[in-house]
C-alpha cells in the first residue's frame, strides 16, 4: 500500500470521525458532567468498534454484516439503553463541585462497552469502512501487514480527533463553579446525552 493511498485513508477517517453527531455529543456530555474519569474507556470501545469494521470490511463480511442486522440492532439498543441511563443520572446528578471522581467498579467496562456497542450498530460506521473503504482501497489485496498499518492509523487518527473533543470538553467544564451552574450543566449533558441515544435509535 503506497503512503498516498494511506494518507487517502487517515484523512477520509479523520473528516468522518470529526464530524459531528451522536457519538460525539454522547462524549462531550459525558466528559463536562462527569470530568475525564472513564472517558478513556469510552473512547476505547468507541475505537474497538471501528477495528471490528474495519477487520470485517478487509475479511469480505461486508454481506454477513448485512444479513446479522437484527444482532446489530440488538447492539444498537443496548448502547442506546446505557446511554439513557447515564443521561438519567447526569440529569439527577447532585449540584456538587466539578471534580473528576474515580468512577465505581466496573464502570469503566461498561462504557467501554457502551461505545463498542454504539459502534456496531451505528449504520454511518458501517458504511465508511465496507462502501467509502473499498472505493479508496483494494481491500481484497490488503495483507497482515498492511492491515496492521491500516489499524495503527486508525487508533492515532481516530484516538486524536476523540482527545481534542476531550479536550474541548475539558476546558468548557471548567466554566462552571456555582452549585447552579453545575446543576444546569448536568442537566443541560444529561439532556444532550438522552438526544444522542434518541439520534442514534432512530438510525
Amino acid at each position: 500500500m503506497d503512503p498516498v493511498t494511506l494518507a487517502a485513508f487517515a484523512v477520509a477517517l479523520a473528516l468522518s470521525t470529526a464530524s459531528p453527531g451522536p457519538t460525539i455529543a454522547a462524549l462531550l456530555a459525558r466528559v463536562i458532567g462527569r470530568g475525564t474519569a472513564g472517558a478513556g474507556a469510552f473512547c476505547a470501545g468507541l475505537i474497538l468498534g471501528d477495528a471490528v469494521w474495519l477487520a470485517a470490511a478487509i475479511l469480505g463480511l461486508s454481506l454477513l454484516a448485512e444479513a446479522a442486522q437484527p444482532v446489530f440492532a440488538v447492539l444498537k439498543w443496548l448502547g442506546v439503553a446505557y446511554l439513557l441511563w447515564l443521561a438519567w443520572q447526569l440529569w439527577t446528578a447532585p449540584a456538587a463541585a466539578p471534580e473528576d471522581m474515580p468512577p465505581p467498579p466496573g464502570e469503566g467496562w461498561r462504557l467501554a462497552g457502551t461505545g463498542l456497542l454504539i459502534t456496531l450498530g451505528n449504520p454511518k460506521t458501517m458504511l465508511f469502512y465496507t462502501a467509502l473503504t473499498p472505493t479508496l482501497i483494494d481491500l481484497r489485496a490488503v495483507t497482515a501487514a498492511e492491515f496492521g498499518t491500516m489499524l495503527g492509523v486508525l487508533v492515532v487518527v481516530y484516538g486524536a480527533v476523540l482527545a481534542c473533543y476531550v479536550v474541548l470538553a475539558v476546558r468548557a467544564r471548567r466554566l462552571f463553579r456555582s452549585a447552579r451552574a453545575v446543576r444546569r450543566m448536568n442537566q443541560a449533558c444529561g439532556a444532550a446525552m438522552a438526544g444522542a441515544a434518541t439520534v442514534i435509535a432512530t438510525r
